[in-house]
């Protein structure tokens, strides 16, 4: 179920459940012509990912289960940000299999889209092999899960 940026921001999601969190950004946060640096969208997407999951799906983010491996990630930009402005990500799941599934976040200034981003994370053990994520872990996963 890949989007394109536009698709995604054009509909609002469907879902049971999206998560928001909100970002502000600051000065260290832009570069020498005061516009948001692009690598801070991804430092966001996994900031809102870990809350997302320590918030939404298990405090204890699965610490004696596992580990969770970003295999993918993107970013597409769609309107600059600047330092003092507040960005509200949502978050929502898709692609929700066994042992991975797909996020997608949707970054929004003043109410406008800025940039929508996604990741693949697959769950392993320990030992670093491909595992399945415990059924109630799932289960809360795809209350977030786009149709």
């Amino acid at each position: 179920m890949f989007m394109h940026a536009t698709d995604a921001l054009a509909t609002a999601p469907r879902a049971d459940l999206t998560f928001h969190h909100q970002i502000s950004i600051y000065l260290k946060d832009s570069n020498a012509y005061g516009n948001t640096y692009f690598a801070r969208y991804f430092e966001w997407q996994g900031i809102c990912r870990e809350k997302w999951f320590y918030d939404c799906i298990s405090r204890d983010m699965l610490k004696n289960e596992g580990v969770f491996i970003t295999k993918h990630a993107q970013q597409d930009y769609l309107h600059e940000t600047f330092p003092f402005q507040d960005v509200v990500c949502e978050v929502n799941a898709y692609d929700v299999k066994r042992c991975s599934f797909w996020l997608e976040f949707r970054f929004y200034a003043d109410g406008n889209p800025v940039s929508v981003g996604r990741q693949q994370i697959v769950f392993a053990n320990h030992a670093k092999q491909i595992t399945a994520l415990p059924e109630l872990v799932l289960k809360r996963i795809k209350r977030y899960e786009l149709r």
